[in-house]
This record gives structure tokens, C-alpha cells and sequence, in this order.
């Protein structure tokens, strides 16, 4: 749990940092590939690269492939058309995504799990019912994706572990990880990016090794590390303390001018969305029994 919290309070940093001092400055594509290479570095030396099971390889290539690869190119996007609140607000949904993983792993099916993301949308909705654009829209799915590929991550990653259990230390298997993002950011970077949109000052650069260092490099190893010892519930919370711990961040020091009201009606519809799912799980648990 301890783990969990530390990250918590670095990723509330997080956002606001993106949104303020890289979004629309620096390429996306080359910010994350930037994190990757950094983060990746720490992991070289500490991870045994050597005796593994090829599941396990494959596993940890494809977990890091999807929870930083995919994750952060399309929150880096996202960035680019709406806010730091929105961005923030809009990942509340990623425990919805980690429960339709699990129902999908265990070969279940929970509808309220989809009302529950109609109920979400209509939140997203709230918070910019007077500047619907199609750049919103994209916006609201590029995260989608994210907290689809961050949840994928987390719940593929304590099934991995349980598969190829090992006595030795978690870095030691962790590099993979990283080398997985590598083989996603690399190519959207050398396909899509914008080579005369690179760090131009001290502060961006600053800014990006933080990002790798703490955030990306201790923040996801420690994040996945604390998702492998937690139950999905507890797992489940604390993805989204993330959210007021953020939102905190960023209306206290950057956003002053921010709708305040629009922003709690519209978070409080998505958040209202979550017990949803855990109706589903309440009523179909009597019929399991049986």
C-alpha cells in the first residue's frame, strides 16, 4: 500500500507538469520516448537479463509495451486538446477498464460495467457541454485508450507474477518492462514526430529528466510493484486518488481560472459511474455461489 501512496503523491505532479511546461512545446512522441530511455536506464544494470521463461520475457515486453508504450503517447496527445483537470477527470475510469479485463480474463460478462461508461461520458459531457468539439472527443478517447492500456498493464502484470513466481527481487525482471515501451515509442517517434519540436530550454529538459527519473522509472516500478501485492479493490482506489491529488496540484498552483462548478458536477457524474460496476459484481455473486 505504502507504494502505491508514494506514487500517488509524485504522479499528482505529474500531470500538471505535462500540461504546463511540455504540452504543445516539446513532440509527444519524443517527450515519452525521452521518459522511456531515461527510466530504462536506471532498470540496465539491476535487471538479470539472462534465465528467464519466454512467457515471462513476452509477458513483461507486452505489459510494458501497453501500461507505458501505449499509455503515455496517448496521454501526451491528449494533452494537446484539452486541460490538465479534463486529462485528470477522465482517468477516473481506468478502474472500469480493470474490472472489464478481469471480467474478460475470467470469461464474464457485466453489463453495468457498460452503463457505467455511458454514465461516464455523460460526466465528460457536463464538463464541456458549451465547447463539444471534435477535438474534445478525441481528447476523451485518446485517454480511454490510455486508461485501457494502464489498466491492462496493472492487471496482466500481478497475473504474470503468480504464473512465474521468483524468490528474487522485482528490478531484477523489471528492465523488460521498459525495453516492451521502447519497441512502441521508438517507431512512433521515428514515424510521427516532430524532430523541430525538441527540448529547447534548461527547464523542459528539467522537466523530462524528473519525468523519467522519479515519475517514469521509480513511479511505474513501484506503482506495479504495489498493484502485485493489493486486492482489486484496494487497487482500484487507489487509481483514483490520483485524481483529487492532481486536481489538487494544479487548481492550487496553476489553473486558478478553472470552472470550478462545471468540473465537480462533471467529475461527480463519472465518479458516480463506479459503484455501477460494483452492482454488477454484488448481484452476480449469489448465482456464482450456486
Amino acid at each position: 500500500m505504502r507504494y502505491l501512496l508514494i506514487v500517488t503523491l509524485l504522479w499528482a505532479f505529474s500531470f500538471s507538469l505535462i500540461g504546463e511546461y511540455l504540452a504543445g512545446r516539446v513532440d509527444s512522441y519524443f517527450a515519452v520516448l525521452t521518459r522511456i530511455v531515461i527510466a530504462g536506464l536506471l532498470f540496465v544494470p539491476l535487471t538479470r537479463w539472462r534465465g528467464h521463461a519466454p512467457a515471462f520475457v513476452r509477458g513483461m515486453l507486452l505489459i510494458g509495451a501497453l501500461q507505458f508504450g501505449i499509455t503515455y503517447v496517448c496521454l501526451y496527445l491528449s494533452f494537446s486538446v484539452l486541460t490538465v483537470p479534463e486529462v485528470l477527470l477522465f482517468t477516473i475510469l481506468t478502474p472500469l477498464h480493470v474490472t472489464l479485463i478481469e471480467d474478460a480474463l475470467n470469461r464474464r460478462f457485466n453489463p453495468w460495467a457498460l452503463l457505467a461508461a455511458l454514465v461516464a461520458v455523460l460526466g465528460a459531457g457536463i464538463i464541456r457541454y458549451d465547447g463539444i468539439s471534435s477535438g474534445f472527443l478525441l481528447g476523451f478517447l485518446l485517454l480511454q485508450v490510455a486508461n485501457f492500456t494502464f489498466a491492462a498493464g496493472q492487471v496482466l502484470y500481478k497475473h504474470l507474477l503468480l504464473k512465474h513466481p521468483s524468490s528474487e527481487p522485482q528490478y531484477k525482471r523489471f528492465g523488460f518492462f521498459y525495453l516492451g515501451a521502447l519497441l512502441i515509442a521508438l517507431p512512433a517517434f521515428l514515424l510521427l514526430g516532430n524532430g523541430e519540436r525538441l527540448p529547447s530550454t534548461a527547464l523542459q529538459w528539467g522537466v523530462l529528466v524528473w519525468l523519467g527519473v522519479v515519475a517514469s522509472g521509480l513511479g511505474l516500478y513501484w506503482w506495479n510493484k504495489g498493484a502485485s501485492l493489493v486486492d482489486g479493490g484496494t487497487l482500484a482506489v487507489m487509481n483514483n486518488a490520483l485524481v483529487p491529488a492532481g486536481l489538487l496540484v494544479n487548481l492550487l498552483i496553476w489553473n486558478h481560472d478553472a470552472d470550478l462548478l462545471r468540473l465537480a458536477l462533471g467529475g461527480a457524474v463519472i465518479a458516480a459511474s463506479l459503484p455501477l460496476v460494483n452492482l454488477g459484481r454484488a448481484r452476480r455473486a449469489p448465482a456464482e455461489v450456486h
